[in-house]
């Protein structure tokens, strides 16, 4: 690696501190990064970066917007936690707000995206026993194979990536998982069994390397879950809030999901903030003392989280996401599409990634990411042979282009 990427002294003590005294859960690129401020980021060394990954689309508003920090500052210095035993003046109006953006009668807040996730499976099993009336304890939940919904333990029950899973059995009961992007295999499992209660999805598998799925797949498993009174559960912590170039991903499929999971850029990177929002007939399962978090609701959260979502329609991120993947796929197809080690470029809206044409077990792809930061843009590879490219929806037009001449250079010495 140092090879390919010289590590200056600063960075390196960094570096080594961390490795000497952190858990070893992830393999970062040897960057060390100490400020951000719009599509940039800048290393200790005060060199600057495009940021293309947008802490894996938590900063959909750029770094450090100025409205997000003025927030931050000002709810900080009046009330930021209370815990849930008391009513506090943020969380109303949060929930009155993020209801009617994404047409829901009820929300329940949470603070990560993983625990979005668990508060799905567990609003959903629930739902099962009381209103759908399948015996106690024989709820099946149903997952899409390749998917990433966090490490936690339901998650990796659901997982596929040995990476994510082994060592870690045994395994939630009670979870299972049908072929993402495979229609017949779904009906088949649902129409087989009346347990199942959940179908829980993301519309683009972005951890899995941006796949898109076939354009009916998604409207057409509503409809099959709809049918066999399953709930269609859309995970949209990555792909929501404007990232695919519509306030939520499923708005591209015309389907209204009984009910979605949203975190990252909820709160515009700031702080951890994740909803689960579906309408009353499922959400009043959920009754005091069956599910909570201290920090869940919490007033900085919320005074946050309504900033984020308004800066997205504010600066109409929504479509400057539509318009900005678009010249990204085109530029990079007409430069780098033809190369023999490009092997596809795909993606919607600011969700995108360029497959490498070498084996997931070579180290094409993070070589290729090492020498796109020594020319000053970040990107991180995914499955080995996928690179994926995020950046916040602020991004312009001229910035679009300088950052597509550093990757179709990098790529072309490859």
């Amino acid at each position: 690696m140092s090879q390919v990427f010289e590590r200056e002294g600063i960075a390196q003590s960094f570096i080594d501190t961390e490795e000497k005294h952190g858990a070893h859960n992830y393999h970062p690129l040897p960057v060390v990064l100490s400020k951000g401020q719009g599509v940039y980021l800048w290393d200790v060394n005060d060199k600057r970066y495009y940021d293309f990954l947008s802490a894996y689309s938590a900063v959909n508003q750029g770094h450090c917007h100025p409205r997000l920090v003025d927030v931050m500052h000002n709810q900080a210095s009046k009330l930021a936690l209370t815990s849930r035993a008391f009513y506090n003046d943020q969380l109303g109006p949060y929930e009155k707000y993020i209801t009617a953006l994404f047409d829901y009668d009820k929300v329940l807040p949470m603070n990560t995206g993983a625990e979005g996730v668990e508060t799905a499976v567990k609003i959903a099993r629930k739902w099962a026993y009381e209103v759908k009336k399948i015996p106690q304890d024989k709820a099946v939940i149903l997952f899409a194979t390749g998917n990433f919904h966090g490490r936690t333990p339901t998650a990796i029950a659901a997982s596929t990536d040995p990476s994510s899973k082994s060592g870690f059995g045994p395994f939630l009961s009670g979870i299972e998982t049908v072929p993402y992007n495979n229609l017949k295999a779904l009906k088949e499992r649902v129409e087989s069994d009346p347990h199942i209660a959940a179908f829980i999805v993301e519309p683009i598998q972005g951890e899995a390397g941006v796949v898109l799925p076939d354009p009916d797949y998604l409207s057409i498993a509503f409809a099959i879950c709809k049918k066999n009174n399953v709930l269609f559960i859309a995970d949209e912590i990555q792909t929501g809030v404007g990232r695919t170039g519509a306030n939520l991903c499923c708005d591209h499929f015309d389907i209204r999901p009984d009910m979605i999971i949203l975190g990252k850029a909820l709160s515009g990177g700031m702080y951890p903030v994740s909803a689960v929002l579906c309408d009353d007939e499922i959400m009043r399962v959920i009754t005091p003392g069956t599910h909570g978090s201290t920090y869940g609701g919490n007033p900085l959260g919320c005074a946050l989280a309504i900033e984020a979502l308004q800066i997205i329609q504010d600066e109409n991120l929504i479509a400057n996401a539509k318009n900005m993947g678009r010249l990204f796929r085109e530029n990079l197809t007409a430069t780098i599409g033809h190369l023999k080690i490009v092997k596809e470029i795909r993606g919607m809206g600011l969700l995108n990634a360029v497959e490498i044409n070498a084996d997931k077990d070579s180290d094409t792809a993070w070589n290729i990411c090492l020498a796109m930061a020594q020319e000053g843009l970040l990107a991180k590879p995914t499955h080995g042979n996928i690179i994926r490219f995020a950046p916040p929806l602020i991004i312009d037009s001229d910035q679009m282009l300088e950052a597509c001449a550093i990757i179709a250079s990098v790529i072309k010495r490859f």
